[in-house]
């Protein structure tokens, strides 16, 4: 029976991507004059003006094209995030990964393929920090003559994003120069706006009108750079419908966590009082590391209240609260209809296991650093801290060319030790080269993410460029084998990022079935700016629907970025 359901499947995406529409978009990406915080006579970058940006809107199987346009200072990227971009990699946007960066006063038209995506994904830039204010949504509809796999009145998004109180490139090139840790955000925003817990906010306050009796599909992005959060509307359940562009069991909850780079899609009906309720996003702060303990609130408000209401407020977790984390996680379940089937790898050909370190590096001789105990910030995947070349990984693979990376990333960590207990005998250092993972095409794989407690360790939402995979086994400590007996390979979320819990472990699986060079890095923005990344690089299949395509004609140049 799954084979037959897996064959339908493939089925309709064939059908989907033969009958999607072709749509056009235009990115400028600029410097734009903000009035947050009372701040005044300062720009971000954005595109179009906006932050958050523009709304991309498609239906599943549509193709689209966005001319991205950089007039800013200096170079820029853009990725899709959650898009899997099917044998193209070229448009999928890490800076020197798939891409050099778009040059300013320049152009790149990127071709964006939806094929099984449905639901809630997001834009973003991807170079330096410049995501924290270049993003936007990207919403995918059912194919024309399909409906939603629940009902619902009227659909909302909510993007949540940090707000830096200078620009986030020098931030954090001051920040690798002096080893040292990066400034925090100063503030949240939901839909650009920091809410009335902040001085001079009072009047930016991000307001949604409900009718009672309504049910509302709200769809929550999470473009925050370094800061995890849970979230919750006063007096109102939520629930879980959709995570990542896929479809979920749904979830009655009375809060979220949700980690930066994901997205969720939930319902939630105006069944209380007319009045006032605040929404609320509360960070999750797991380490010692410096965090940004602030919250934001926007107001879910009902047509007809009372003005002079003061709106109530949601119980949330607490900051450190590592077990309601945890346990909001854990219950995700994909949807595995008839319609929306879950094809879970049963027959793994390649295991994989990488431990997740956040690392030191001695500072450089006739410097003064900045990091822990006068030494650098570092961070890595098996003990491998990510070096980006100055080209592109992708356009040297294609083109043979030597001398770029080594094909030597390990399937395992170089030795064994106590991954979570006490390690404070052991070296911090990491080696810091350009490693990539080689996988063939169609093998399925497993990844087993496991935590240490090196440096200050936290959670980790780990993202795979390319792909979305199954979450097939998540728990406390160091993985053992005997936990295969327990995963789950019915009904795993299927999703592009996941929640590596604090000193402990996730086990991950795909099918290789994407030909191309694939970013693999935490969203933690300060993690992989220190090198918590690596590349997948999937081997070409042999016939000629399981290769790679070939690159467009205007790929930006990689020197006067």
């Amino acid at each position: 029976m799954g084979r037959l359901l897996g064959f339908g499947f493939a089925l309709t995406l064939l059908f989907c991507m033969a009958q999607g529409d072709v749509l056009h978009y235009d990115f400028v990406v600029k410097e734009t004059p903000v009035e947050i915080l009372c701040e005044t006579n300062r720009t971000v970058l954005t595109v179009n003006g906006m932050f958050p940006g523009p709304e991309i809107r498609a239906h599943k199987g549509d193709t689209i094209y966005v001319n991205v346009t950089n007039t800013g200072p200096y170079g820029i990227t853009i990725h899709w995030h959650g898009v899997r971009q099917i044998r193209y990699p070229w448009s999928d946007g890490p800076e020197y990964i798939t891409q050099c960066p778009i040059p300013t006063n320049s152009s790149f038209l990127q071709k964006v393929t939806l094929t099984e995506e449905e639901g809630t994904l997001w834009w973003h830039a991807h170079s330096d920090w410049t995501r924290a204010t270049i993003h936007g949504p990207i919403i995918i509809l059912p194919v024309n003559g399909t409906d939603y796999p629940y009902e619902f009145d009227e659909q909302h998004t909510i993007v949540i994003s940090e707000w830096y109180a200078r620009d986030t490139k020098e931030i954090i090139d001051e920040a690798l120069a002096s080893g040292g840790d990066p400034d925090l955000s100063v503030a949240y925003t939901i839909n650009g706006q920091p809410g009335d817990t902040y001085t001079c906010s009072n009047d930016s306050t991000y307001n949604l009108t409900v009718v009672q009796g309504k049910t509302y599909l709200l769809r929550i992005i999470h473009s925050g750079l370094n800061e995890e959060m849970f979230f919750g509307i006063a007096e109102h359940n939520i629930t879980v419908v959709g995570m990542d562009g896929a479809y979920l069991k749904p979830l009655n909850t009375n809060y979220l966590m949700i980690t930066p780079g994901q997205t969720m899609d939930v319902l939630v009906t105006a069944n209380q009082t007319l009045g006032r309720y605040y929404m609320v996003f509360s960070p999750f702060v797991d380490t010692n590391a410096p965090s940004n303990e602030n919250v934001t609130r926007g107001i879910f408000q009902y047509s007809g209240y009372n003005e002079s209401e003061t709106p109530t407020l949601p119980e949330l977790p607490g900051f450190t609260n590592k077990s309601d984390a945890g346990n909001f996680t854990i219950q995700l379940r994909s949807l595995n209809s008839e319609d929306h089937p879950s094809t879970v790898p049963t027959s793994i050909t390649r295991n994989i296991t990488i431990t997740v370190s956040v690392n030191q590096q001695p500072c450089p001789a006739n410097q003064t650093c900045t990091g822990p105990d006068g030494s650098m910030h570092s961070a890595s995947l098996n003990n491998i801290s990510f070096w980006a070349p100055s080209i592109s990984i992708l356009q040297a693979y294609y083109n043979n060319t030597s001398g770029v990376y080594n094909k030597t990333f390990p399937d395992e960590p170089p030795f064994v030790f106590d991954y979570t207990g006490n390690v404070s005998a052991l070296g911090e250092a990491a080696n810091v080269s350009t490693e990539v993972l080689m996988i063939n095409y169609d093998e399925e794989v497993e990844i087993r993410f496991q935590g240490t407690n090196f440096g200050a360790a936290e959670n980790h939402p780990m993202h795979l460029h390319g792909y979305s995979f199954y979450v097939v086994g998540m728990g406390d400590g160091n993985f053992s084998d005997t936990y295969i007996s327990e995963y789950n390979t019915v009904d795993p979320p299927y999703v592009n990022t996941v929640g590596l819990p604090k000193n402990g472990w996730t086990a991950i699986r795909f099918k290789a079935d994407n030909p191309g060079v694939w970013f693999m890095h935490c969203h933690l923005e300060r993690h992989a700016s220190w090198g918590m990344d690596t590349v997948l690089i999937v081997r070409d299949g042999t016939s000629s629907d399981q290769k790679m395509l070939a690159p467009p004609g205007d790929m930006p140049p990689c020197s006067g970025s």
